[in-house]
């Protein structure tokens, strides 16, 4: 086994810095921080155009004859499953199918000059679709008058849909574009994997739900809102199920299910993944123009798509007010998945996202996605798969696949006119297998991390019974509340020394170690503030085994019962030491008043004795005992402090001082101690040597103070049975004569006196 060995002086931080002396850095002030942000100069000037136009960077680096074939593959492979799921997740969210087709162009051509991911697919998102129906059924239901807004007047209910999707993109599109613009791209930290696997495989369930009519051919308003999820209406009809519908669909979810597990499985073999569901869509288009399924079967189809795209429209101000709450979750919701997808290939192909860039280039292609009536964008996990596994290099791939969405919206999108709505439901529900396997993530969660486990139920089922919007932000509040709780009630410990080395662990843990008579090695693992510091103050207590504040007030009324003694006559000290007159039992005094004398260190300049309290003490006096004389308070783990806790720091510390124990606080940071200093933390009682620059100096620094062999027993002399005190600077005249002894003192069981 390795080993090494260092040899340097025993340091407190006071001695460190004395020997040590620091570099002096100059803090910036925020007036400099402000004028060097708007300070402009040529350098600056072209980071800010590489950073808000990022295509420039990966372009100028692009390696033309080994990119340029792969990203061509990649883009034709990505725009085929981009026109799929565009006209399938167009269901999702209660629309006429060929708006999934502007979504899957308008935004991806904002993204290409904007994003900084060089993989992801921009485009339509299933859980974005869903919650976008969601609004878009509350404000125009499926049965029954739509709600009173400006603007709806001489509308179909189509477009009045179309206008609902469009404005509510278009305001979450302003909320992801201000976010980036005010530096805010952290915000998606507090979206955990955990949170996102619940919420996700809840929106999973939702979709579900939402494909079973168009797989059974069944005719069902879409529901939004709280407790939406419900198979009451489908089930009320099962019997008008079209068994054409079911049939297809059932056909196409197994060969479908049974190609992506091939291609999963061979997917070091395969040159690009087998395009299954679009293979599946044009054979199920065939059959359904060729048996006319429309027709013969009452086989609900996709139907006419118009040839082009439409005129740009602004959005509706009133619906802004309507959407505004279901707007914000959207916009972190979709910034979260891609921000998630994006990080995931970045750190494959080793290149650099930015969260607030990303933040700006959603913003912009959903604010112009929305102008040309498509709906909210995000990534969808599978179609970034294909972009990446077929080997795309850049957003050149998905330029390519948003000119195949083109060429489909204005050749020949009359091909796909016979698709039936149910085979678009079967695509849809079997690429949610990934979204629903995330249930195996329980077990693991409960085994390892309890409390993510929670976090994860809760997120889930909030989201299917109340909605996803109301879901998501039940989830955050849940994980919010792990993370204050972890930090308000951290695991502390007692710590001992594991024997032959300078490591100290938990004395739970471990059989050898070796504890020094008297001292105890306290450590809290986490920041301490106002909702903690109770917590600490309670856990240090039980560490040392007893209450410091209730020690020292016994003590004080200890001394007070004493001077009341010996101002009696009952107790008077002899040339043989203090005796007790009384031959009866002395009370003990029940006197509560001038409480807070009682809590002020312990007082003996009018009495002519120092007591000794680990002794039995006369005259019917208890006092606890207190076998600590040393405490080391390890600060490793505690990143900061706030002024609630510095002052319970402060009393702690000071309740430990006043009975007579020595405390030391070992690898504080520099930060905290700064703080200490700059808010008068320290005094008389609380003094900055107490803090020491590791757990082992502080401890060789105690067992040089108090060396563990026993005071021999030949220098001091019994007298009667007493108390535990001891006499200083005592001058009194016993029989004429003077008597001025110098470290009298009491052991056991009576009064000693001896050399000090």
């Amino acid at each position: 086994m390795k080993q090494y060995m260092v040899t340097r002086p025993l340091y407190s931080e006071d001695a460190f810095a004395d020997v040590h002396e620091k570099i002096h850095r100059h803090h910036k002030t925020v007036r400099h921080h402000v004028k060097q942000y708007f300070t402009c100069d040529l350098k600056r000037a072209k980071n800010a155009a590489l950073s808000l136009l990022p295509f420039i960077g990966w372009m100028r680096i692009y390696q033309l004859k080994e990119w340029l074939l792969s990203d061509i593959v990649s883009g034709v492979s990505t725009g085929l499953v981009a026109v799929l799921q565009g006209l399938a997740y167009s269901l999702l969210a209660s629309l006429p199918p060929w708006y999934g087709l502007f979504t899957a162009f308008f935004p991806v051509i904002v993204y290409f000059f904007l994003g900084t991911s060089r993989h992801i697919s921009v485009g339509a998102f299933p859980v974005l679709s869903l919650m976008v129906g969601a609004v878009v059924t509350r404000l125009v239901p499926d049965e029954g008058p739509p709600v009173n807004i400006t603007g709806f007047e001489g509308l179909t209910s189509d477009e009045q849909r179309v206008m609902v999707a469009a404005s509510v993109t278009f305001l979450m599109g302003i909320m992801q574009l201000t976010m980036g613009l005010l530096q805010v791209g952290f915000i998606v930290m507090y979206l955990s994997d955990t949170l996102v696997s619940g919420f996700t495989t809840a929106a999973a369930v939702h979709i579900l739900v939402s494909q079973l009519k168009f797989v059974l051919g069944l005719v069902v308003p879409g529901l939004s809102g709280p407790l939406s999820i419900t198979l009451e209406k489908i089930f009320v009809q099962i019997e008008k199920t079209n068994v054409c519908d079911l049939v297809t669909s059932i056909l196409i979810m197994v060969v479908v299910f049974i190609v992506k597990e091939i291609n999963d499985r061979y997917k070091a073999k395969l040159p690009v993944p087998i395009p299954i569901e679009v293979i599946m869509t044009v054979i199920a288009c065939g059959v359904s123009y060729a048996f006319n399924f429309r027709v013969n079967y009452k086989v609900d189809v996709v139907g006419r798509i118009p040839v082009g795209y439409e005129s740009p429209m602004g959005p509706n101000m009133q619906i802004f007010g309507q959407t505004a709450v279901e707007a914000f979750p959207m916009a972190i919701v979709g910034f979260a998945v891609a921000f998630s997808v994006a990080k995931v290939y970045s750190v494959k192909h080793d290149y650099i996202i930015d969260g607030n860039q990303e933040l700006i280039a959603f913003g912009a292609s959903n604010i112009i996605g929305a102008a040309f009536k498509s709906f909210a964008a995000s990534t969808a996990l599978s179609r970034s798969a294909v972009q990446e596994s077929t080997g795309g290099k850049t957003q050149i791939a998905g330029l390519l696949s948003a000119l195949i969405v083109m060429v489909v919206t204005l050749a020949i999108g009359f091909l796909l006119e016979p698709l039936p709505k149910s085979v678009l439901g079967a695509v849809v529900i079997v690429n949610l297998k990934g979204m629903l396997m995330q249930i195996r993530e329980v077990p693991y969660l409960w085994r390892r991390d309890r409390p993510d486990c929670v976090v994860w139920v809760v997120t889930c089922l909030a989201s299917i019974l109340l909605g996803l919007d109301l879901g998501l932000a039940v989830g955050l509040g849940i994980e919010l509340l792990t993370v204050v709780f972890r930090a308000q009630f951290p695991r502390c410990s007692v710590l001992a020394n594991i024997t032959g080395t300078d490591i100290y662990k938990d004395r739970k843990d471990y059989m050898s170690i070796y504890e020094p008579e008297g001292v105890k090695i306290f450590r809290i693992p986490s920041p301490i503030f106002f909702a903690n510091i109770d917590f600490f103050r309670g856990k240090l207590v039980e560490a040392v085994g007893f209450n410091p504040l209730r020690v020292l007030r016994k003590r004080n009324k200890a001394l007070r019962m004493i001077r009341k003694l010996l101002k009696k006559g009952e107790l008077q000290m002899t040339s043989k030491g203090l005796l007790l007159i009384s031959s009866g039992p002395i009370e003990e005094s029940e006197d509560e008043s001038n409480m807070e004398e009682l809590d002020q260190p312990t007082d003996f300049k009018d009495l002519p004795v120092q007591v000794n309290w680990n002794s039995e003490l006369p005259a019917n006096i208890h006092v606890p005992r207190v076998d600590v004389h040393s405490l080391i308070l390890d600060f490793s783990a505690v990143s900061f402090l706030d002024i609630s806790a510095l002052k319970g720091l402060k009393a702690a510390l000071k309740e430990l001082i006043r009975v007579e124990v020595e405390v030391y606080i070992v690898a504080c940071d520099a930060y905290i101690l700064k703080k200490l200093h700059s808010c008068m933390f320290f005094d008389d009682e609380v003094k900055s040597s107490m803090f020491f620059l590791t757990l082992h100096d502080a401890m060789l620094h105690i067992l040089e103070k108090h060396p563990s062999q026993k005071p021999s027993s030949s220098s001091r002399t019994t007298l009667s049975d007493v108390s535990i005190l001891r006499v200083l600077r005592l001058s009194l005249s016993t029989d004429g004569s003077t008597w001025n002894p110098k470290g009298l003192y009491l052991e056991q069981k009576g009064f000693c006196y001896g050399d000090s």
